[in-house]
């Protein structure tokens, strides 16, 4: 799930410096030399020449971090920060094709990498990867990431897919053997998605027995990526310097400062007045202003799509459970018109879940119309009438209202009152809430989506893009007191969990297209998710930046080339 932290008055004056590209070094004043009384008057020392003004790139994030470990994040935001300071074990182009980065090559049968039968994966590292301090990155950090992800004592956001190990051996430094009980598929976009420093974070673990409160995962003082972390101020910034023990070429940008704004305006306000040099999920409607304030609008298709989620469980409002309520919720919206009014027509309603892997829509999918008599229709059939004519319907004492919430997102606030006014139009009440994103995408305890309190839940989102595997709905993943990491805050379908089980073990692309296409046909046959318009990454580049390309996976896979033109 895609999408958090500090604040003192200095902010201003730091935000101003950012912002303007830095501050230059005064070069020392030139003095005379003292003159000697018995012997000749030495030369004047040179002066030294200016120091060259830092070249500091402005981000905008509308969203803060929620962690920056990966065990603990769970946010869009935070993950691709990764790039900056962190390192993915692999990485993707700007054509979504991954390439080794602490890897010699990327895995396969061919070179003898991944076993005949797919139970096992070996990786060989490069030999000069190294840690921010200096430190060598090994083959024991690949293993204690493994170790943390799945150990019970941290509370993180998924144990997925590290749950699918059974072991790992670390032969030598360089490399890793990765062991499954069966192949696991969707190895290459899911696996090693941020190394952590076994040398700073286990010495943690051992005295406390837990990650949980590592200082680390907020100021991660050590990293492996071409920056460092420097400071997070919460509410107001986070700082990147460069990485003077970065192993691979040095940037050409010496800071990377991320300015977080309460939402869309505030983001679009300071790239029109030249405040920021990047921008992040730009709403459709600022894009004619950005443009005509000399931005470069660029569109990375990334998988995702926005859409509803469904809670179908015992926190559930009853009428969720039923499958002609879920119809008529679909076929209640017009969500053309919605795409047409709200987007400027610049954006389609997804057909499926996996909308933008088509190798995977076959059958294509196709969308529920708008039919607000057929809705009608299904809820009368359902049992669900307005027996004491208040404008809602009822049954068995029990109101049709349903709890709808998402974030402060300005879009998503304008599509929840268009879908109050049209949902009241067949009888369905809405309740409507809206969050910061970091309590929203909370997990379980904390945020309301995890913990049941709503009975439809907006995002975008996607499948594990490149590949088309999706784990949220696995009954394993159902979070609750026991395991409170779990992602699934939806329901448990044991045909669907066996079917998303089978298409992870499948190696061959063809029989796996087939599970993966039955598992499309239930999303839409059952109602577990609308699609509401096609959500992939749209960036405003400032006239600043050169060297920008975007991948949709790791969007700052080229970082080391972006520059600041003079």
């Amino acid at each position: 799930m895609k999408q958090k932290l500090f604040f003192v008055l200095v902010v201003t004056a730091l935000v101003l410096t950012a912002c303007g590209g830095g501050v230059a070094t005064q070069a020392p004043v030139e003095t005379e030399a003292p003159v000697a009384t018995e012997a000749p008057a030495t030369e004047a020392p040179a002066t030294e020449p200016p120091a060259a003004e830092a070249k500091v790139a402005t981000f905008i994030w509308t969203q803060e971090f929620d962690s920056l470990s990966p065990l603990y994040q769970g946010m869009w935001f935070s993950e691709i920060t990764q790039q900056f300071w962190l390192c993915w074990a692999w990485q993707f182009n700007e054509k979504n094709e991954a390439f080794p980065y602490l890897l010699t090559e990327l895995p396969s049968v061919e070179n003898g990498g991944i076993s005949e039968d797919g139970t096992q994966i070996t990786m060989h590292l490069r030999d000069d990867i190294k840690w921010s301090d200096n430190e060598p990155l090994t083959s024991e950090d690949f293993k204690f990431t493994w170790e943390m992800f799945t150990d019970t004592k941290n509370t993180v956001s998924s144990a997925y897919p590290y749950d699918n190990i059974t072991s790992i051996d670390t032969p030598d430094e360089q490399t890793v053997v990765i062991n499954f009980e069966a192949p696991f598929s969707p190895w290459l976009a899911n696996l090693w998605q941020g190394i952590l420093p076994s040398h700073i974070l286990r010495p943690v673990y051992d005295a406390e027995g837990t990650l949980d409160n590592a200082e680390w995962n907020l100021a991660p003082t050590v990293g492996c990526g071409p920056y460092v972390f420097d400071e997070w101020e919460s509410g107001s910034f986070a700082r990147f310097t460069t990485n003077p023990n970065y192993w691979g070429e040095p940037p050409k940008i010496d800071e990377i400062f991320v300015r977080f704004v309460p939402d869309d305006a505030s983001q679009t306000a300071a790239l029109v007045a030249g405040d920021a040099d990047l921008g992040a999920f730009i709403p459709y409607s600022d894009i004619p202003q950005l443009k005509e304030a000399g931005m470069t609008l660029t569109t990375e298709p990334s998988g995702f799509n926005e859409g509803w989620f469904f809670r179908i469980d015992d926190k559930s409002h009853p009428a969720m459970h039923d499958l002609n309520v879920r119809k008529a919720l679909a076929m209640a919206i017009d969500r053309e018109a919605v795409n047409r009014d709200l987007l400027l027509g610049l954006t389609k309603v997804p057909a499926s879940y996996w909308d933008s892997l088509p190798f995977y829509n076959d059958p294509p999918s196709e969308n529920y119309p708008y039919d607000p008599e057929a809705a009608n229709a299904l809820l009368d059939e359902a049992g669900w009438v307005d027996s004491n004519s208040d404008g809602t319907r009822d049954k068995d004492g029990v109101e049709l209202v349903l709890r709808y919430g998402t974030t402060t997102r300005e879009i998503r606030q304008d599509l929840q009152a268009v879908a109050q006014q049209q949902l009241a139009e067949v009888g369905i009440g809405v309740e409507i809430s809206n969050y910061d994103a970091d309590l929203f995408f909370a997990g379980y305890g904390e945020g309301p989506a995890a913990n049941g309190e709503l009975d439809i839940m907006e995002w975008s989102d996607a499948p594990g893009f490149p590949d088309p595997d999706v784990y949220y709905w696995l009954c394993s993943e159902i979070a609750t007191d026991e395991n409170p990491a779990g992602s699934n805050w939806f329901f448990c379908d044991e045909e669907l969990d066996a079917l998303i089980q089978q298409q992870s073990t499948q190696m061959d692309a063809n029989a796996r297209q087939e599970t993966i296409s039955q598992i499309n046909q239930m999303f839409h046959d059952n109602v577990y998710w609308v699609g509401m318009w096609q959500d992939p990454d749209v960036w405003a580049v400032g006239p600043r930046l050169t060297g920008v390309k975007f991948s949709g996976v790791t969007p700052f896979f080229n970082i080391t080339e972006w520059d600041i033109a003079e």
